[in-house]
């Protein structure tokens, strides 16, 4: 039996009146949320305004971290900043989810964490008690992930001029010799593989910040994935690419790796892990689960001849246990995403305009 959808928080039904829809126009003359999505918009920003600007063979690459030649080895190199809302979730906080999506991005090259930075970007009248609470959090994240914040920031900003915490942290890892994982990596034949349930952490959010319930509280999945990578390429090393699906999620990922690559993408919705009450929730809401976020899976597209091997072995691990075949890599559509249905037709998985839960990381 389906879980139930309620609606309704101490009886009282949510008001839907200060909902803004984050999908602008795409000739806007101004910064707008859908510029901030991770959707097309994102990459219209990123293509036509800082690509330019910085003209940097590294960056171009357009991976979750850089990486880079150091002496005798490769270091990844990656940064991020967060405005989650509200500060506190089920499932974590702004502190966590920074270590978190940082460890995350230096693992999708493969990287092993060794060092993040932290800046805190504090509104004035923010109360100190809720301040050393996120960086509590951050602390024993980063003990979890098992690296270490070795330099930091603070800034204070005007009250009214923020959301209380904004977060930027960078981080830099060690890429193992041998692993060579790049959007551009894919090709036909290749298996795609998510690490687990999708949608998790943007239902969570938006249940929180709207006053939603769905039958039980949601929690968001946000999580290091390193040691899950690293138990990946002791199976082999030849995975082809890694990536995190957090804005614009499953559809944007597979997405930009499509056109990175110049491979169609062919996924089978009946296999895609969506738990009942995402499901739900994105019917109620008119969300596609496959363009929520989500802060604790990854995706991997591994040689065929390895495929069984490499998802044994995430099933067999905490962060993996949910892992499931979702598609292929394919010659036909290069650079296109389809799906095929459960009633067995085809649809095309575009990328999604911009975020459709604004300030979810």
């Amino acid at each position: 039996m389906a879980e139930p959808l309620i609606l309704a928080v101490g009886g009282d039904l949510p008001s839907f009146e200060g909902w803004t829809c984050p999908l602008p126009l795409r000739d806007s003359p101004t910064i707008v949320m859908g510029h901030g999505g991770g959707g097309a918009m994102s990459g219209e920003l990123v293509e036509h305004v800082f690509l330019p600007a910085f003209a940097d063979s590294s960056l171009a690459q357009l991976g979750d971290s850089a990486v880079l030649e150091v002496g005798d080895g490769r270091l990844a190199f990656s940064t991020d900043s967060y405005v989650v809302r509200p500060l506190f979730f089920p499932g974590g906080c702004i502190g966590d989810l920074a270590v978190n999506g940082t460890v995350n991005d230096l693992a999708m090259s493969g990287a092993r964490a060794l060092f993040l930075s932290a800046a805190f970007i504090l509104e004035e009248g923010t109360d100190v008690t809720r301040v050393g609470a996120v960086a509590q959090r951050m602390g024993e994240a980063a003990v979890r992930a098992g690296v270490r914040v070795v330099t930091g920031d603070t800034k204070v900003v005007e009250s009214g001029h923020g959301d209380g915490v904004y977060l930027n942290t960078a981080g830099i890892g060690v890429v193992p010799e041998g692993v060579d994982i790049r959007p551009d990596r894919a090709r036909p034949g290749d298996v795609v593989i998510v690490s687990g349930d999708i949608g998790v952490h943007g239902i969570a959010i938006m249940s929180v910040r709207e006053g939603l319930q769905f039958g039980t509280e949601v929690q968001s999945d946000s999580q290091p994935l390193g040691d899950l990578v690293a138990t990946m390429l002791g199976v082999t090393r030849d995975l082809h690419v890694l990536r995190d699906p957090t804005r614009g999620g499953v559809a944007t990922s597979l997405n930009e790796i499509a056109r990175a690559s110049g491979v169609g993408v062919a996924l089978d919705e009946r296999s895609l892990p969506v738990p009942e009450v995402v499901a739900n929730a994105c019917a109620f809401l008119g969300l596609d689960p496959l363009q929520v976020a989500n802060e604790g899976k990854l995706l991997a597209f591994v040689p065929r001849d390895r495929a069984d091997e490499v998802l044994a072995a995430m099933r067999a691990h905490p962060a993996g246990t949910a892992a499931a075949v979702i598609g292929e890599c394919v010659e036909d559509h290069p650079g296109m995403v389809s799906a095929r249905t459960s009633f067995g037709a085809a649809r095309v998985v575009d990328l999604p305009l911009g975020e459709q839960l604004p300030r979810i990381c």
